[in-house]
């Protein structure tokens, strides 16, 4: 049953929308290529165990859960294609 201005599926579709983008963001942001022997941050030996369980890592635990505290998300996570509320902000 279409609301108003928005056709037929029109809410699952911006859903679905919202969903293929945040699973488009994560994936960018996965490392890839060859994992590095030592952290290019710190310096610090990356242990065999986290190259292997992460291709492509690039840094040590620690300077990685330090980079994952401060990261912001450029997007806020909500899909504004489409949206209403979009043309009233």
């Amino acid at each position: 049953m279409a609301g108003g201005w928005s056709k037929d599926g029109a809410v699952q579709e911006q859903i679905d929308s919202t969903v293929e983008d945040a699973i488009q963001r994560s994936r960018q942001r996965l490392p890839s290529g060859e994992s590095l022997s030592h952290c290019e941050e710190c310096g610090d030996p990356i242990p065999q165990a986290r190259r292997d369980a992460v291709p492509g890592v690039r840094l040590c635990i620690a300077c990685q859960s330090e980079h994952d505290r401060h990261e912001r998300f450029d997007a806020s996570g909500y899909n504004r294609r489409g949206s209403k509320d979009s043309q009233l902000r």
